[in-house]
């Protein structure tokens, strides 16, 4: 299996460095509602999770919370609520979407605020090593004393400008040195520090968190290509600086961002459709093949009608994994199926290429079984592949709850034929086709199945 490796810029062979994956996530700062750019992350890693499981290796999945920074007390200041009830409120609801979503549930979910300790203990390691330094109760690491800082998104440090990614501070040293450990100010929470009361910078918790949960190397560090610079590059240059081995992560996955529009969907920039939005609106299984329809490093655009397009193609891989098979003819041999299947997995998580062997596979179910052939076992794989893919194949209630009003149109449209009005009963016809559903005319009547 080949993963693309943003720290080298190029596939590379995946092989664990341990008994277990270890695999860390940049989860979410609950300060609002999770959006759609969350769940195709989520997605894309649930996947990833999901494939090394089923080519038989263990996982040992982290995903952080962010329940303490700039955003999560403005949000709470906004909502008169304390900054706790705001994480605790958005957490529960992130991950009853995720469990929507068919997400699994990581191994440990740390939070910042209960990582404390951790993080200033690696704090303090970093002023030993002469990494960091305090400065009026704020403690800054110093980028110019890591040699290597910028190999991760391949920046240079003489290029930096200070601007909107490079703060400006009297208590600095340099104008690239990013907080490890910011002072307390009037209102806001704050632990006990060496340096006096504050709270962690956005940084240092992940790598922290990391440490404490898998290790001084991980083999995977995941989360959204806008994370490259400047948080993971922080996070590669303060843990290889506190631990004093490299890597800290072995391969750096990085999913594209979902748009809204011309712009990534983003919190901050207030373009965005929720989790519950999406969830509310499409079912779960519509949800992932949209964003799996794309390769994870891809951008992607979201909109209903390429959801609704998702819905469609969804009740074929349903009505194949739920055929009644004849059973009289040759049975289908789906092993050229899911070799393709694997090796398109193999490809750098190619999902694209993955459902299109997905796809084929269902519609060689039906074209044998309509054939008279044998499809059981074919169907067994082609659950066993959605199953990676984290697809369920399971009717929605509203799709169940449609069936007796598809009985009633094709009465309609029978009568309409009887009428030889055969306009409207070809309209019939068209309609519930493009929504998915084919009429098949018969001696003995007319039947439907999902395309």
């Amino acid at each position: 299996m080949k993963l693309y490796n943003t720290l080298t810029a190029r596939s590379e062979e995946f092989s664990p460095g341990g008994e277990a994956v270890a695999i860390y996530v940049c989860g979410i700062t609950p300060y609002s509602p999770a959006h759609v750019g969350h769940a195709m992350r989520a997605v894309v890693f649930d996947v990833l999770r999901r494939y090394l499981e089923y080519r038989g290796h263990r996982v040992r999945h982290v995903e952080n919370f962010t329940d303490i920074d700039d955003k999560m007390i403005d949000g709470a200041a906004r909502e008169g609520v304390s900054v706790s009830a705001l994480a605790e409120r958005n957490i529960a609801s992130y991950l009853a979407e995720m469990e929507g979503l068919n997400v699994l549930p990581a191994h440990e979910y740390p939070r910042a605020t209960g990582e404390i300790d951790k993080i200033v203990e690696m704090i303090a390691g970093l002023i030993e090593r002469g990494y960091a330094y305090a400065s009026r109760g704020d403690v800054y690491f110093r980028v110019r004393a890591d040699d290597d800082y910028g190999k991760l998104s391949g920046r240079d440090i003489d290029r930096l400008m200070s601007g909107a990614r490079v703060s400006v501070s009297e208590e600095k040293e340099d104008a690239l040195d990013f907080a490890l450990w910011k002072s307390q100010k009037p209102g806001e929470p704050a632990w006990d520090s060496p340096w006096g009361p504050g709270r962690p910078g956005w940084h240092i918790e992940c790598s922290a968190m990391a440490l404490e949960y898998l290790g001084e190397t991980i083999d995977i560090h995941g989360g959204g290509q806008d994370l490259i610079f400047p948080h993971h590059e922080n996070e590669v240059a303060q843990s290889e600086s506190f631990t004093g081995r490299t890597p800290f992560a072995r391969h750096w996955v990085h999913n594209g961002l979902v748009r809204l529009g011309e712009d990534k969907m983003s919190k901050s920039l207030g373009n965005m459709v929720t989790c519950g939005q999406a969830l509310a609106d499409h079912p779960a299984d519509a949800l992932r093949l949209f964003f799996l329809s794309s390769h994870y490093r891809s951008p992607l655009t979201y909109t209903t009608e390429s959801v609704e397009a998702q819905e469609r193609a969804l009740t074929r891989l349903r009505s194949a994994a739920s055929a009644t098979e004849a059973a009289e003819g040759e049975p289908l041999d789906a092993s050229e199926h899911r070799r393709r299947f694997e090796e398109a997995m193999d490809d750098d998580l190619n999902t694209p290429q993955a459902l299109a062997a997905v796809f084929d596979l269902a519609r060689d179910i039906h074209r044998t079984r309509d054939a008279g052939g044998g499809v059981a076992g074919a169907q067994g794989v082609l659950r066993d592949l959605a199953g990676v893919l984290g697809l369920t194949l399971e009717a929605a209630g509203a799709e169940g709850d449609a069936e007796p009003f598809i009985e009633l149109l094709i009465d309609v449209r029978m009568e309409m034929r009887a009428a030889k009005n055969f306009a409207a009963a070809d309209g019939i016809r068209d309609r519930l086709a493009a929504l998915g559903v084919q009429l098949e005319d018969g001696p003995g009547g007319t039947t439907w199945r999902r395309l």
